[in-house]
This record gives C-alpha cells, structure tokens and sequence, in this order.
C-alpha cells in the first residue's frame, strides 16, 4: 500500500550518464572479473544510483565506480554496493538499486550543486 509517503533517505535525481562495470567484488575475497558491462545510470541520489544493464549483476557485491556530476572535474569516486535487482517488463535489461559505500559526507555539496544545476 503506498501512503504517499517518501521514505527515501535522499531524493533521487535523474540522470543520464554511462558506466562501465569491469569487476565485481565481495567483502570475502570473491571476484569476478572480465564482466565488461557496460550500464545506463538512471537516477542518483546522495545515498546511491540507479541503473540498467543488460547483464544479470550478483546482489550484494560491490564495483568501483567514477560518477562525473555537472562540471568536469566534479568525479566522485566510489564503491558501489549492489542491494537490488529486478527484470524490465517487456526488455532483455535489468534494473539495479545500488547504494554507495563509505562515502564521505563532505561530498554531499557535488549531489546539490548537480540537482540545482537539473532544475535550471
């Protein structure tokens, strides 16, 4: 039932940007390496991204990841934690709810200047 309520930490802004995800990893050594997919970066948020690929990705492992916001030398550099994966109706594409890990709250100020910069 949905109430209307956000329950979202952050609000989620859209966006359009490209990635390339080469490796996964877990906290426990495992990698897989060699994936070479490339996704679509739907939305982001203070909290995490939003993607789509067309390869299944593991839930709970994490991936390196350079988010470029706005103006070119606003890169965020991050690990990426995958918590959710659902197949697109209608698509061979997948979508993915990822949440960024150990990010420093200091960079908060790149994901408000990105979401002013949106509304202009």
């Amino acid at each position: 039932m949905n109430d209307g309520i956000e329950k979202r930490r952050h609000k989620r802004i859209k966006a359009d940007l490209k990635l390339n995800v080469s490796s996964l990893f877990k906290q426990n050594n495992v990698e897989i390496s060699n994936i070479d997919s490339p996704i679509n970066v739907t939305n982001v948020s203070k909290s995490g991204i939003g993607f789509e690929a067309r390869s299944i990705l593991p839930v709970d492992f994490y991936f390196n990841a350079a988010l470029r916001l706005g103006q070119e030398d606003d890169v965020i550099y991050c690990v990426v934690k995958i918590i959710r994966c659902l197949p697109i109706e209608d698509s061979d594409m997948f979508s993915y709810g990822c949440e960024f890990v150990g990010m420093a709250p200091v960079l908060n100020y790149i994901f408000d200047e990105y979401e002013a910069a949106m509304k202009e």
